[in-house]
């Protein structure tokens, strides 16, 4: 029996068995499985609370927390698929919590707060601009 016909089989059964890192890809996530599970395995993904595996089998209502770039976000399994479609129907998989946007909103908001009180620290001088700094520190050297 192939890995289609098995997956065919439990979704017929009416209890569909996913393993976190599909789950993850299929809601778009993560780009690949393997990112996904590195993410799990890294303990960057917890699962009720708990780290878990990439094996571990997702059910409705879990609760996930995701950890991705300066990004955190916690949301609530509504759908299980081990398909990954588009974008539409991967945001119906899931849920994210009212706490969870607002976090991530307010923790952005820091970030481009910060941002702009140091405007220069990310613009790398030019050529002319170095020339003119390496003169600056020649003449107050001596």
């Amino acid at each position: 029996m192939s890995r289609q016909d098995r997956d065919a089989e439990q979704a017929g059964s009416g209890s569909v068995r996913i393993r976190l890192d599909k789950w993850l890809w299929a809601a778009r996530f993560f780009k690949t499985r393997s990112l996904a599970k590195q993410a799990i395995d890294g303990g960057k993904v917890h699962c009720n609370g708990q780290r878990c595996k990439s094996s571990r089998e997702v059910a409705l209502g879990d609760r996930l927390e995701l950890r991705q770039g300066w990004d955190e976000r916690t949301v609530v399994v509504k759908a299980l698929s081990a398909q990954r479609g588009g974008a539409p129907q991967a945001a119906l998989l899931y849920e994210e919590t009212a706490e969870s946007k607002a976090h991530r909103e307010q923790a952005a908001e820091q970030r481009r707060a910060l941002k702009a009180l140091d405007p220069l620290a990310s613009i790398r001088p030019s050529k002319k601009d170095r020339r003119q700094i390496q003169r600056f520190r020649e003449r107050n050297e001596g």
